[in-house]
């Protein structure tokens, strides 16, 4: 039997968990932003935004739970099932997007979320969603590996299947398709999946998130101090400008959440506080910039 009590529950505690986490290792505390939906608004629902700006390892990050009910599925959320448009829906979940100041750390995204909607008969269909992907800027082997195989691990009990699927979907998801370019080494990706049942499904998401702190943190603790100059920050800044093009272009979670009328500040908290374009810029070949395009943007089995 679906119980979505229990998923929220779950998403909550995760919520606290992550964001524990990252205030011992920053040493600075989250902003707490809980809110809800007015009567009358296009949304019902609540949520908490918890958000860091300025601290010492995490120059910005926001680690966000929802619970949104709607009377219609917005179009990005029936694409794949369009026999459920029209329907009344329910979505939560908890995302995250941590960006450090170390240029030699990586940017971080993880999102674990259920969205069900309910049949004129009754009937409710529910999926879930998620993953995770490292985004770095100037990349190292041991970096990728750690963090690919621990999203393998999450998902080992679930079948071997899953993290290869799981893999390529994200190579192909977080790729921008107007510059032939991928975001970063990619992860692992799911939507819209309900084959293994719902109690399953929970469990997989579950999983999932359970092995974010441990994908990430060992990573941040490595690179938070090290050296650099203003040559590398201005990299980073260059490179966090093709993060802004993606969430604002492809990302299937932000058009659901402005679509669908959600939370603009809490959706949006994801993207980077200083960024740079520059017209037509390429690496020199040779540099730590360039071996990013050369060895670590173009898809690799890391595990």
């Amino acid at each position: 039997m679906m119980d979505t009590t229990a998923v929220r529950a779950y998403l909550l505690g995760l919520q606290d968990r992550i964001v524990a986490a990252f205030e011992l290792e920053d040493g600075t505390p989250f902003k707490r932003d809980a809110w809800v939906r007015e009567p009358g608004e296009r949304l019902q629902g609540d949520g908490c935004s918890r958000v860091i700006e300025e601290g010492v390892v995490l120059e910005r990050g926001g680690c966000n739970f929802s619970h949104v009910k709607g009377p219609q599925l917005p179009p990005s959320a029936t694409q794949h099932r369009p026999e459920l448009a029209g329907c009344p829906f329910e979505a939560m979940g908890v995302s995250l997007v941590f960006h450090p100041r170390n240029p030699f750390a990586p940017t971080v995204h993880m999102n674990v979320r259920m969205l069900a909607a309910h049949k004129p008969d009754g009937d409710v269909v529910a999926w879930f969603g998620g993953g995770m992907d490292l985004t770095p800027y100037y990349g190292f082997e041991e970096d990728a590996q750690h963090f690919h195989r621990t999203c393998q691990d999450a998902l080992l009990p679930f079948g071997d299947d899953k993290h290869p699927r799981f893999k390529k979907w994200c190579d192909e998801y977080f790729f921008l398709k107007h510059r032939n370019e991928a975001r970063g080494v990619g992860g692992i990706f799911y939507d819209d999946f309900s084959e293994l049942g719902f109690e399953q499904g929970f469990a997989m998401t579950r999983s999932v998130g359970d092995a974010f702190v441990e994908s990430y943190l060992p990573i941040l603790k490595r690179r938070r101090d090290t050296p650099y100059t203003e040559v590398e920050r201005d990299f980073q800044a260059f490179r966090r400008g093709r993060y802004v093009e993606f969430n604002l272009v492809w990302d299937r979670g932000t058009l659901f959440g402005l679509q669908s009328g959600g939370r603009t500040e809490s959706i949006l908290m994801s993207m980077p506080p200083i960024v740079k374009w520059r017209y037509d810029w390429h690496p020199e070949p040779g540099t730590p910039e360039a071996r990013l395009y050369s060895d670590f943007l173009p898809p690799r089995d890391w595990v």
